[in-house]
C-alpha cells in the first residue's frame, strides 16, 4: 500500500515539473584559462639534453653481461617424454557426434588415455559381459595399462537403475518394459 501512495506523489504533476526544469537557463561553464608560455632557452636545452647520448650510461650498458643456462636435465627428460607421447596416438574406437554441442570432434587420442564415451562403453561392456570383456581385453583394446584398467573397473561404475520391490503386494509398482 505504501508503494502506491509514494508512486502517486512521485508522478503528480510530473510533466509540468519537467517543463519548468527544462525552461530554466543553463549555468555557464567557467572559462578555460589559456596557457601560452613563450619557449625559453632552458626548455630547448632540456629537449636537447634528452635527445643526446649519455656516454657514461652507454659504457655501463656495454659492461652488462647476461648469462643464459639450459634448464635442468630432469625437466628436459620430462619434456622429451611429453613430446614422445604426442607422437603416439591411436584412433577412437567409439565417439559421440559433437557438432550439435558446438565441440570439436576428436579423431584420435594419446595412447593410455580414454575419452568419456569410450570409458563408459568399456565399463558398460564389462558390466554386461564380464567374461568377454575382461580387464586384460579392455586394456589391450584401448591401449591402456592393465593396473589402471583394473582400478577403473573396480572403482567406477556406469549408471544403472535398480528397482526395489515393494514390501507389500498391494503397493503400486512400475513394471519394467
Amino acid at each position: 500500500m505504501g508503494a502506491r501512495v509514494t508512486r502517486v506523489f512521485r508522478n503528480y504533476n510530473l510533466e509540468n515539473r519537467v517543463h519548468r526544469e527544462l525552461s530554466k537557463d543553463k549555468p555557464r561553464a567557467a572559462p578555460r584559462h589559456s596557457v601560452n608560455l613563450p619557449p625559453t632557452a632552458s626548455s630547448s636545452q632540456e629537449v636537447d639534453s634528452l635527445n643526446q647520448k649519455n656516454a657514461p650510461l652507454l659504457d655501463h650498458l656495454r659492461s652488462v653481461y647476461v648469462e643464459s643456462r639450459d634448464p635442468a636435465p630432469a625437466a628436459a627428460e620430462v619434456s622429451k617424454d611429453v613430446m614422445a607421447g604426442r607422437e603416439q596416438r591411436r584412433l577412437l574406437k567409439f565417439s559421440v557426434p559433437a557438432s550439435p554441442l558446438g565441440l570439436v570432434e576428436l579423431t584420435d587420442v594419446p595412447i593410455g588415455k580414454l575419452t568419456i564415451a569410450e570409458a563408459l562403453k568399456a565399463m558398460g561392456s564389462h558390466q554386461h559381459q564380464p567374461q568377454t570383456w575382461s580387464p586384460e581385453k579392455i586394456a589391450q583394446e584401448y591401449s591402456l595399462d592393465l593396473k589402471e584398467t583394473k582400478a577403473l573397473l573396480d572403482f567406477f561404475v556406469p549408471f544403472k537403475v535398480e528397482i526395489i520391490p515393494p514390501k507389500t503386494k498391494k503397493a503400486k509398482q512400475i513394471k519394467a518394459s
